[in-house]
C-alpha cells in the first residue's frame, strides 16, 4: 500500500505507514474514494475489497496489456483509419501555480491532478497519447475500438471534473489556490499508427483533423467545464446533459462550428432508449420468439420459475423484443429490469445496484438516509424475517451510517451472504405477485453480478419467476442443462419483415417518379444491412440527419445517392469486433476485404504474400469461427464469404489508400494469372480491383471493357459508373492521339446510356456528346463521328430545337450515305422519321419508316441501341409508325403496326425498348381514346421502367395516368397527376412533345372545369409551335380551344347547360360524354360560337395540310355540333359527311362511332 504521506510502499493489510506511522488509505478500484485500511467494502460507492480488489486490478492490467497488444507493432508503420473520439484536459492557471511556488511545490499540486485525469482514461479504457504535464491528450476508440466511444470520453471527463471538483475542495481547505481543468471532445476520423522513437519505445499517435478540433474545443471550454463538437453531439445526445453554447469560429475551420457543454449525464442510458425517444420502427418479424416467451411466463406464473434468454449480434433486436413483450405481458406482474455497461467488467455490482435501486424506488435526489429509511420500510412490509438482509443490502448500496457492522467480515463470505441477501428478497417477493426480472447485455456483465445470476438459475424453479436475460454469441453461461432454461436465437429479418419495417420508416412506395428511387434505396438498406434491424433504423436516420432524405407529407429523396455511408454508431459495433482480433488475423481480415465480398482460397492465396499453407488455412479457419467469414459451397476450390457486408465494409475502409491500392493491383493480377483464358468471365473483378489501384493503363482498360459489358446485359447504372471511373482515370495518361482515341470510345459507349437514365436532353448527355463530336473530328472512325453526331441530333430533337436537329439529320444522312453502311443507314432514317412526325410531316414520316424497316436486320442490328439511341430503331418505326397511320387515318393499320412493335420488342428483350414501346402502344390508346387499354399499357411501362431505372418515361406515365382517370370520370385526381407529370417533366429539360402533353392538361381542365387554367395551358401549347414548329399536334390544340371557349360560356349558364346535357344523352351517351365533358350544349354567345368556329375551322386546315384525317375527323365532328346548335344542321352533315365517308377502316373507334351517331342525328 501507498503512503500518501511519505510515499513508502507498506505491505498489504497494514493500516498504517511502517516508515512515517501515517494512516495508510485504502483507495476503492472503482470509485477512486480513500477509505480506511482494514476496510473490505468501500464506504462510497459499496464495492468489495479483497478478492474484488484483485480481480478489478487483474482485469485493469489486462486492459493495460490488451492496450499494448492492439498497439501496431513499430515495424508496422503504415497505419490505419479508424472513428475515434479524442480528448483534450487542461490544467488552468499551471503556469502562475508554477510560476509562483516551487517546483516540487508545484508538483506536488500538480502530479496528483493529473493522475486522477489519467486514471479517469484508463478507467473507461481510453489510451493517453500524451501527457505534456498540467494535461492530457487521449484517445478514445483507439488502438482498440469501443462501439460507445464517444460516450467513454464524456464518462471520462465528467469523472475527471467530479474529482479535481473534490480534490480542489481539498486544497482550498489546506489553504492552497483550488485547481481547475477545461475539456474538450471531439469525434471523427484519422489516421492512427506507431512511431518507433528509440530506446525501444513506440508512440502511437492519431493525424488528422478530428484531433485538432478537440484541442480547439478544450480551449474554447468555459473553465471547470466539458466542451463537445457537433459531431460528438450527435451520438451522445440524451446519453448526457447538454447545453448549447452557440456557433464559434475555430482556427483552422471555415465555417463556425456549433459547440456544446457537457453539464451531467442525461435520462437515456441504452440504444433502445434513444430509439424510443427518436420514435420506435414497426416491431416486425418476431412473432415466434414473442410466442415462446408468452409460453415462458405462463409456466412461471403458475409456479414453475423459467429462464429465458435472447441471443443474437448487435442490432438484432434482443432489447426491442423484451421491450414489446414487456409492454403486452406485464399487467399483474412485478418488473424488474436492469443491464450491464460495455465499461462496466471492472466495477462490481453495477447491474445489481441498479436493481435495487428500482426495486427500493430510490432516486438520485435521495440523501442516505431517505435511502434507508426506503430501504428498510420496503423489507419490513415485505417480511419482518428478512430484517437480517439490511446490513448487507445498506453495504452494497453505499449507505451505511456510522461504522459498518460488517468491516471484520471476510470479503468472500460477505459476497456470498449480500448475494443470498438478494437471491431471498425476490424470492419472497414473487409470494405475493409474479416476477419478472431481466437482465440486459450479459456479454458486459461483471463477476459479482455473474455470481448473482447463476445464484437465481439455480433457485428459481419452484419460484413465481420469469427471469429473462439477453446476449451476443461470446457470452457463455453454466444454465443449458435447465429444464427450465430456454434459449431464443434472433436472426436478422427476412426481406419480407425488413420491406414491412423500411416501409415503416420510408412509407410504402411514393408516386411515379419518386419510386424509382426509393425503391432502389430500400432494396440498398436491405442488401447492406442484411435486415439487422439496427443498422437498417441507423442509415435511415443519418440520411435523414444529412437532408438527403426528407419528410414533407411523403418521404422523397432531395439528391441521388451514390452510395450508404455506415453510421458511426453501426462502424462503432463492427470495428470493435475487429478490433479484438490478433493482430495478423486482423490484417488477413482487412485484406479479404480487399479482395471482395466473396473470395476463393487459390485467389486468397495469391494475395496474400509470405504465409505458408497451413498457416493461412488456420487463420481463415479462426476467422470462421469468430463468425467473419463463411465457407460457402462451391465446385472444384474452396470459397468463402463474408458473413456481414457491413464487417467487410468496415475492415476495407480501416485500411490506409495506399496500401488498399497495392493489394487491389495483388487482386488483379491474381485474377489474370488465375483466369487467363477466362477474362471476359471476370471483368467486373478486374475492373474493381485496378480501377482502386494505381495501374492507370489496366484500370481504364478493364473498366471499359466491363462498362461495354454491363451495357449489353441493360445494367445501365453499373456500366455507367464504370465508364465514368474509366474517363475519370483518363487525364491522368500521356496525352496523345491514342488516349483520344480511347477517350472518344467511351465517350461514345457511355452516351446512349446516358440517354436511358438520364433523358435525352440532360446536360450530361450534351456534355458526353459535345467533347465526343470535338474528339471525332481528327481521331474519330466513321461510326464513331456518326454516334457523336446522333447524341448531338437526340439532344437537339428531345430540347425541340426542330430546326438545329433537321441540320443534324441531314449531315447524319450524308455521312450514312457516303459509307453505305447499312447500320448507319437505318439510324439517319430513324433520325429523319423522328424529326418528321414532330414536324408534322406525315408523308416523310411514312417513307423514312418504309426505308428504315427495309434495312433493319434483327441479326445484325439489335445492338443498335446501345451504339446509339438507346432503343432499337425498327422497334421506333414500328410504333411511330403506328401513331403516324392513326394519324393519316388508318385505324386498324395502327393497331396491327403496334402489336409488331411490341411484340418485337420482347422478342429482343432491351428493357428499355420494350418501356418505350409500351409508352407508345399507350399513348395510341390514348388517341383511340381506350381508356381501360392505355391504363393496361402505362402501367406496365411504369413498372419496368421503374424496375430498370429509366426516369425519362416517369412523368409520361403520370400524364397519361391522368388522363386515364379523368377519362373514367375521376377529373380532379386525374388533373391532379397531369399537373404532377407535366412539372416533373419541365425539370428534366425535355421540351419534345411538351405540346402534346399540355393538350391532355387542357382536355383534362375542361372535365374538372378548370377552364382557365385549360386555355392558359393551350395558349403555351400554341406558342411551343410557333417557337419550335411542332405542329404534329397543332390541329388537335385548335379543336381543343374551340371546345374549352364554349366549355366555358356553358359554365356560366348552369340551367341551359344542364337542360342541354340531358337531351344529349338521351341522343347518344358516347357522345353526350365528349360533348358535355368539353363544351356544354347551350349558352352560347356569339362571339364564343365565332371564336370557337374560326378555331374549329383553322384545325381542320392545319390537318388536311398534313393529311391528318384522324385530326381532321375530329376537328369537322366539333364544328358540326357548333352548326347543329347554330341551327346549321345541313352545313353540319355536309361537312362531317364528307370525311367520315373518307375512312376505310376502324370504325368501330371512338372518333368513327361518335361521328356516325352525329351524322345519324342530323339526318333525321
Amino acid at each position: 500500500m501507498h503512503c500518501s504521506n511519505c510515499k513508502t510502499e507498506n505491505p498489504a493489510g497494514k493500516k498504517f505507514c511502517g516508515d512515517c506511522g501515517a494512516a495508510l488509505a485504502n483507495p476503492c478500484p472503482n470509485c477512486g474514494a480513500d477509505n480506511p485500511a482494514g476496510k473490505r467494502f468501500c464506504g462510497e460507492c459499496g464495492t468489495a475489497f479483497g478478492a474484488a480488489a484483485a480481480a478489478a486490478s487483474a482485469r485493469k492490467s489486462d486492459g493495460l496489456s490488451i492496450r499494448v497488444a492492439g498497439t501496431p507493432a513499430p515495424e508496422s508503420l503504415e497505419g490505419e483509419r479508424k472513428t475515434v473520439t479524442a480528448l483534450f484536459a487542461d490544467i488552468k492557471g499551471s503556469t502562475e501555480l508554477e510560476q509562483d511556488l516551487d517546483p516540487e511545490e508545484a508538483r506536488a499540486i500538480i502530479d496528483p491532478a493529473l493522475a486522477q485525469m489519467i486514471d479517469a482514461v484508463h478507467r473507461y479504457d481510453g489510451y493517453i497519447v500524451q501527457s505534456t504535464g498540467d494535461g492530457v491528450f487521449a484517445l478514445f476508440g483507439a488502438p482498440i475500438a469501443h462501439e460507445d466511444h464517444p460516450q467513454r470520453a464524456l464518462y471520462a471527463a465528467l469523472r475527471m471534473q467530479e474529482e479535481l471538483g473534490r480534490y480542489a475542495a481539498r486544497l482550498r481547505a489546506a489553504g492552497n489556490l483550488p485547481i481547475e481543468a477545461r475539456v474538450g471532445v471531439n469525434t471523427g476520423e484519422v489516421v492512427v499508427r506507431s512511431i518507433a522513437t528509440g530506446g525501444g519505445h513506440t508512440e502511437y499517435t492519431p493525424i488528422g483533423h478530428t484531433a485538432n478540433l478537440a484541442s480547439r474545443m478544450q480551449a474554447l471550454a468555459p473553465t471547470g467545464s466539458i466542451a463537445i463538437s457537433e459531431q460528438t453531439r450527435k451520438l451522445v445526445e440524451g446519453y448526457f446533459a447538454l447545453k448549447p453554447l452557440g456557433p464559434t469560429r475555430v482556427k483552422g475551420v471555415t465555417e463556425p462550428v456549433n459547440v456544446y457543454e457537457v453539464t451531467g449525464l442525461g435520462p437515456l442510458r441504452t440504444r433502445l432508449q434513444r430509439s424510443a425517444g427518436r420514435g420506435l420502427t414497426k416491431f416486425v418479424g418476431r412473432e415466434r420468439e414473442l410466442e415462446a416467451l408468452k409460453h415462458a411466463a405462463e409456466q412461471a406464473r403458475s409456479g414453475r420459475g423459467q429462464i429465458a434468454a435472447a441471443m443474437a449480434e448487435p442490432g438484432v433486436g434482443k432489447s426491442r423484443l423484451f421491450f414489446e413483450f414487456k409492454a403486452t405481458s406485464q399487467a399483474g406482474w412485478m418488473v424488474l429490469e436492469t443491464f450491464s455497461v460495455s465499461h462496466g467488467k471492472a466495477s462490481a455490482y453495477l447491474p445489481v445496484i441498479d436493481l435495487l435501486r428500482n426495486y427500493f424506488d430510490i432516486s438520485a435526489t435521495d440523501d442516505e438516509r431517505k435511502r434507508r429509511e426506503k430501504v428498510a420500510g420496503r423489507i419490513t412490509i415485505l417480511d419482518r424475517s428478512l430484517e437480517d438482509t439490511l446490513p448487507y443490502l445498506f453495504g452494497l448500496l453505499g449507505i451505511v451510517e456510522g461504522d459498518d457492522p460488517l468491516v471484520q467480515m471476510d470479503g468472500q463470505i460477505r459476497k456470498r451472504r449480500t448475494l443470498e441477501a438478494i437471491k431471498r428478497i425476490l424470492l419472497r417477493e414473487s409470494l405475493n405477485r409474479p416476477l419478472m426480472v431481466i437482465f440486459e447485455d450479459l456479454h458486459w456483465i461483471d463477476e459479482a453480478t455473474q455470481e448473482l445470476l447463476n445464484l437465481l438459475a439455480d433457485s428459481i424453479g419452484t419460484a413465481k419467476i420469469l427471469l429473462l436475460v439477453n446476449y451476443r454469441p461470446e457470452y457463455s453461461h453454466q444454465w443449458n442443462s435447465k429444464t427450465y432454461y430456454t434459449q431464443l436465437r434472433l436472426d436478422p429479418l427476412g426481406k419480407e419483415s425488413a420491406d414491412a419495417m423500411l416501409s415503416a420508416l420510408l412509407g410504402d412506395g411514393p408516386r411515379a417518379g419518386e419510386g424509382a428511387d426509393l425503391t432502389a434505396l430500400k432494396r440498398l438498406i436491405i442488401e447492406k444491412t442484411e435486415g439487422t434491424p439496427f443498422f437498417m433504423e441507423e442509415m435511415v436516420q443519418v440520411l435523414f440527419d444529412e437532408g438527403v432524405l426528407v419528410r414533407d407529407s411523403i418521404v422523397k429523396l432531395t439528391k441521388p445517392l451514390a452510395e450508404l455511408k455506415i453510421p458511426p454508431t453501426v462502424q462503432g459495433i463492427l470495428a470493435a469486433r475487429i478490433d479484438r482480433l490478433p493482430p495478423a488475423e486482423k490484417e488477413l481480415l482487412q485484406t479479404l476485404a480487399v479482395i471482395g465480398r466473396e473470395f476463393a482460397l487459390s485467389l486468397v492465396r495469391r494475395v496474400v504474400d509470405g504465409r505458408a499453407d497451413d498457416e493461412l488455412n488456420r487463420m481463415l479457419d479462426d476467422l470462421q469461427l469468430g463468425e467473419f467469414i463463411y465457407e460457402q459451397p462451391a465446385v472444384g476450390d474452396t470459397e468463402y464469404i463474408f458473413k456481414h457486408a457491413l464487417t467487410q465494409e468496415v475492415a476495407y475502409n480501416s485500411i490506409l489508400i495506399e496500401r488498399r491500392k497495392r493489394v487491389h493491383e495483388r487482386g488483379g493480377q491474381a485474377l489474370e494469372s488465375l483466369f487467363a483464358g477466362q477474362l471476359e468471365d471476370h471483368l467486373d473483378e478486374l475492373a474493381h480491383h485496378y480501377g482502386r489501384s494505381n495501374n492507370l493503363e489496366k484500370a481504364v482498360e478493364y473498366l471499359g471493357r466491363a462498362g461495354r459489358q454491363a451495357i449489353l446485359r441493360s445494367a445501365h447504372t453499373e456500366a455507367i459508373g464504370l465508364l465514368t471511373s474509366a474517363l475519370e482515370l483518363l487525364p491522368r495518361q500521356p496525352a496523345g492521339p491514342e488516349r483520344g482515341q480511347l477517350e472518344l470510345e467511351l465517350l461514345t459507349a457511355l452516351g446512349p446510356v446516358l440517354m436511358t437514365t438520364k433523358g435525352w436532353a440532360a446536360p450530361e448527355v450534351e456534355k458526353v456528346y459535345v467533347r465526343a463530336h470535338e474528339l471525332s473530328q481528327w481521331s474519330g472512325l466513321p461510326t464513331q463521328r456518326f454516334s457523336a453526331l446522333m447524341g448531338l441530333y437526340g439532344r437537339a430533337l428531345h430540347q425541340g430545337k426542330l430546326q438545329a436537329a433537321r441540320e443534324r439529320e441531314e449531315q447524319l444522312l450524308s455521312l450514312a450515305q457516303q459509307q453505305q453502311e447499312p447500320a448507319l443507314l437505318l439510324e439517319a432514317h430513324h433520325a429523319c422519321w423522328s424529326t418528321a412526325l414532330s414536324l408534322g410531316e406525315l408523308a416523310a414520316v411514312q417513307a423514312h419508316i418504309e426505308k428504315g424497316l427495309a434495312l433493319y436486320d434483327p441479326r445484325l442490328h439489335r445492338s443498335n441501341a446501345q451504339l446509339f439511341t438507346g432503343h432499337d430503331p425498327a422497334v421506333c418505326g414500328l410504333g411511330w409508325g403506328a401513331l403516324t397511320s392513326w394519324l393519316r387515318g388508318y385505324p386498324a393499320q395502327a393497331l396491327r403496326g403496334n402489336d409488331k412493335a411490341l411484340s418485337l420488342a420482347r422478342e429482343l428483350g432491351h428493357p428499355f425498348t420494350v418501356v418505350f414501346s409500351l409508352t407508345n402502344a399507350a399513348q395510341l390508346h390514348q388517341l383511340l381514346r381506350e381508356g381501360p387499354a392505355a391504363k393496361e399499357q402505362v402501367e406496365a411501362a411504369v413498372a419496368l421502367a421503374v424496375e430498370g431505372g429509366f426516369p425519362y418515361f416517369l412523368p409520361w406515365g403520370l400524364v397519361l395516368r391522368g388522363w386515364v382517370l379523368a377519362e373514367q370520370g375521376q377529373a380532379e385526381e386525374g388533373l391532379a397527376r397531369v399537373r404532377e407529370g407535366l412539372a416533373a417533366l419541365r425539370a428534366t429539360e425535355n421540351e419534345l412533345w411538351r405540346s402534346y402533353g399540355l393538350s391532355w392538361l387542357a382536355e383534362t381542365c375542361g372535365r374538372a372545369g378548370q377552364i382557365d387554367e385549360g386555355m392558359a395551358a393551350l395558349a403555351e401549347a400554341l406558342a411551343i409551335v410557333q417557337k419550335n414548329a411542332e405542329h404534329w399536334w397543332e390541329a388537335e390544340l385548335y379543336r381543343l380551344k374551340g371546345e374549352l371557349l364554349l366549355r366555358g360560356q356553358a359554365e356560366r349558364s348552369g340551367a341551359e347547360h344542364a337542360s342541354e346535357a340531358l337531351r344529349s344523352e338521351q341522343r347518344s351517351p358516347r357522345r353526350a360524354d365528349n360533348e358535355s365533358s368539353l363544351r356544354g350544349a347551350s349558352g352560347i354567345v356569339d362571339s364564343n360560337a365565332a371564336e370557337a368556329q374560326s378555331c374549329f375551322q383553322r384545325a381542320i386546315e392545319v390537318a388536311r395540310q398534313q393529311s391528318a384525317k384522324s385530326w381532321e375527323l375530329r376537328a369537322t365532328a366539333s364544328l358540326a355540333r357548333l352548326l347543329r346548335d347554330t341551327n346549321r344542321r345541313d352545313e353540319a352533315r355536309t361537312i362531317l359527311a364528307g370525311i367520315y365517308n373518307w375512312f376505310t377502316e376502324g370504325f368501330d373507334t371512338a372518333d368513327l362511332q361518335d361521328a356516325k351517331s352525329l351524322l345519324e342525328e342530323l339526318n333525321r
